[in-house]
């Protein structure tokens, strides 16, 4: 019998709302009580059109927004407290660099950050800078989160994402990433999420998904957003 994995990451009732200058609708609900786990060791792809509420849920689990009802638990520990990001790498869609740093120089910056010994850092960077993903991979993360990785990369860079994704999960690293990629999700992801509108509309094995349509997994996701040609 498989051994069952530990939560990694827990979403638990995820609700948040933003005011809006509506006064018929002085509030916008951006996530509606969204739950979902990932366990250690998996690839999970978040998936959903654009304003569904994909970027908001990773905010609150990075701590640039506050949830307003609910909570996100990284490895047991709530997101409201800072350690519970301590173990976790992350890469944004639009990744900011200081012009003035070189690669290198960016990394240690990071290094420092993150308390990393000065020559186990520079065993990280060596490695590292082979990677469009360095700066979020130079603290060793057991949680990697992604929002949109590959966009804007031509065919090898994403090729090279890939095979990243696959050798951090071959290590036993858990890769959370929000993706508009279907075809990449379906060939890395183990689970997948679908969420329209801020709510979850369909989560489970991309395999069974597949099945359970009888289609590809972009012919699933438009299915379950209700996209009509």
């Amino acid at each position: 019998m498989k051994d069952i994995m530990p939560t990694i990451l827990a979403i638990q009732n995820l609700r948040v709302e933003f005011p809006t200058r509506d006064r018929r609708q002085p509030v916008k609900v951006a996530v509606k009580n969204l739950t979902l786990s990932v366990n250690a060791g998996e690839v999970f792809g978040f998936l959903g059109p654009n304003g569904a509420g994909k970027t908001t849920t990773m905010n609150v689990m990075l701590g640039f927004n506050s949830a307003t009802s609910g909570d996100i638990l990284l490895f047991g520990t709530s997101v409201r407290q800072p350690i519970a990001r301590q173990r976790i790498g992350f890469l944004p869609e639009m990744t900011y660099y200081y012009k003035f740093l070189t690669g290198e120089e960016l990394l240690r910056f990071y290094g420092r950050l993150f308390r990393i010994p000065k020559v186990e850092a520079e065993r990280r960077i060596d490695a590292a800078l082979k990677l469009g993903l360095a700066q979020a991979l130079i603290n060793n993360p057991d949680l990697l989160i992604l929002d949109e990785p590959t966009s804007g990369l031509d065919p090898i860079g994403r090729m090279k994402v890939r095979q990243v994704i696959q050798r951090l999960k071959d290590e036993g690293k858990t890769v959370f990433f929000s993706s508009h990629e279907m075809g990449e999700v379906e060939t890395i992801c183990d689970r997948v999420a679908i969420l329209h509108e801020g709510e979850l509309r369909a989560e489970g094995r991309v395999k069974d998904l597949v099945a359970q349509h009888q289609c590809n997994l972009e012919q699933v996701f438009l299915r379950v957003i209700g996209f009509q040609n």
